[in-house]
């Protein structure tokens, strides 16, 4: 990853519309569009379109299947280190993220989306990251992209799955339950506001791009639609008081609908 504060592209693979505008229309014949069919084209900007043929699914399982294997084995030798350090509960912290790093980065590679990096000065610092979440892909980037140190809050059923939940155990992370998924998301939406509040540190949203068109939750398909990962300047959390936490969080709310495609802005507060 640069650090230079320019964007920075892992790979790059050129993107062709699929609606060409004819030219052949005067300004005077271009038709007149309702605002819904203004709304469907903004929302038509947002889709990745790619054919679902036989021959772009095998490739997708072939590289899910060698994503799975490479997690295993990377879980398995992490666990291991883990197991030795556990008397020392920060080293566990730091193992666990270059764990991150490498199986991210590993996986990212390859699932083969191009990714462009910007604002890449703000991913090294001591802060509170935080992010939107639309796709597992989502996962893989956070795991790769966050800084050592730092520590990860997840759902409580991780520890069930296989080697990967014990290893995040075992890296003193966070998990958090949800059960009740009204209290949850509350929780979650106060929780960054609440850590600010104690450790004064400041808050670097990360804007997260193109990974629901590349993996739909719920699918086993992976397409090759381009990502983007955005780090935002860090906000800083100095001079927040307890009595204004529902104003930092519409401030963050608003920041990624200004900052997020039509198609995955949150919902209204």
């Amino acid at each position: 990853m640069e650090n230079s504060g320019t964007s920075s592209f892992l790979r790059t693979r050129r993107l062709e519309s699929c609606f060409n505008a004819s030219s052949s229309l005067s300004v005077k014949e271009t038709p007149k569009r309702s605002a819904k069919e203004e709304l469907r084209s903004k929302r038509r900007a947002d889709i990745y379109l790619d054919e679902d043929g036989w021959g772009s699914v095998l490739i997708s399982w072939i590289r899910i299947v060698l994503c799975f294997l490479t997690m295993m084995v990377t879980t398995f030798l992490w666990a291991s280190i883990m197991l030795v350090l556990i008397p020392w509960p920060y080293e566990r912290i730091r193992q666990g993220n270059i764990y991150g790093h490498v199986t991210g980065r590993l996986m990212m590679w390859i699932l083969g989306n191009p990714i462009k990096i910007e604002g890449a000065e703000f991913s090294n610092k001591r802060a509170i990251y935080i992010s939107n979440h639309a796709s597992p892909l989502d996962i893989f980037l956070i795991m790769w992209l966050t800084p050592t140190g730092t520590v990860g809050i997840a759902k409580k059923e991780i520890i069930w799955y296989p080697l990967f939940g014990q290893l995040y155990v075992l890296a003193n992370h966070l998990r958090i339950d949800r059960s009740n998924p009204t209290a949850a998301i509350e929780s979650m939406k106060e929780g960054f506001i609440h850590l600010a509040l104690q450790s004064r540190l400041p808050i670097v949203p990360m804007v997260l791009t193109g990974t629901h068109l590349a993996w739909r939750k719920g699918s086993l398909h992976i397409r090759p639609a381009p990502l983007n990962v955005k780090y935002l300047p860090p906000i800083s959390t100095t001079d927040w008081t307890a009595d204004k936490i529902e104003d930092y969080i519409k401030m963050i709310h608003d920041l990624y609908v200004k900052h997020l495609p039509e198609s995955q802005r949150p919902l209204e507060l």
